[in-house]
């Protein structure tokens, strides 16, 4: 019996060792699966929000194109409003999903901007449906829009911990 008491600590201390060893490995383990699940929705969040910015932006080229046919915007390409119609319909249907997509998977600071962007761009297919020639009005939605996606994109970078960006804005023909 003294043999097996000498030899108990020991045994104790393999015991514990082994106990420690798995419980490390464990809890590695748990905080890799973590980060690499926060990983895989941090690109998911990016997929959608690129998905959502760019089928947006469709609906506001078309906007462009219209407002340079009623003499607001100096879009190279002009368009008129009925030729326009099915184009805007196609846009926003296409949009509509990815809505969705946002609405589930983005943060609340996202989706507050993203509202915010596309009522700007309902204001300007508005003012094109209305068929009105006021450059100064439009110049005005225009950059609402713009200062749209800028607060869209800075709170996307916000929540996916991304640096700064640059804006995207490019000089208007009358600013440069």
């Amino acid at each position: 019996m003294s043999a097996f008491l000498q030899q108990l600590p020991a045994l104790l201390g393999v015991v514990i060792g082994a106990l420690g060893s798995y419980l490390a490995v464990v809890r590695g383990d748990h905080a890799r699966f973590r980060r690499e699940q926060a990983a895989r929705w941090d690109e998911r969040r990016l997929t959608v929000y690129a998905e959502w910015a760019q089928a947006l932006k469709k609906t506001v080229s078309v906007d462009y194109r219209v407002a340079a046919h009623l003499g607001n915007d100096p879009h190279p390409h002009p368009l008129s409003p009925r030729e326009a119609e099915p184009l805007l319909a196609e846009a926003q249907l296409a949009r509509d999903p990815y809505g969705e997509k946002l609405i589930m998977l983005g943060s609340p600071a996202v989706v507050e901007k993203a509202q915010e962007w596309v009522v700007t761009v309902m204001a300007m297919e508005r003012f094109l449906r209305e068929e009105r020639q006021d450059p100064g009005t439009w110049r005005t939605l225009l950059d609402r829009q713009r200062d749209g996606r800028d607060g869209y994109y800075a709170a996307v970078r916000e929540d996916l911990a991304l640096p700064p960006g640059h804006s995207g804005r490019l000089p208007l023909p009358e600013e440069a």
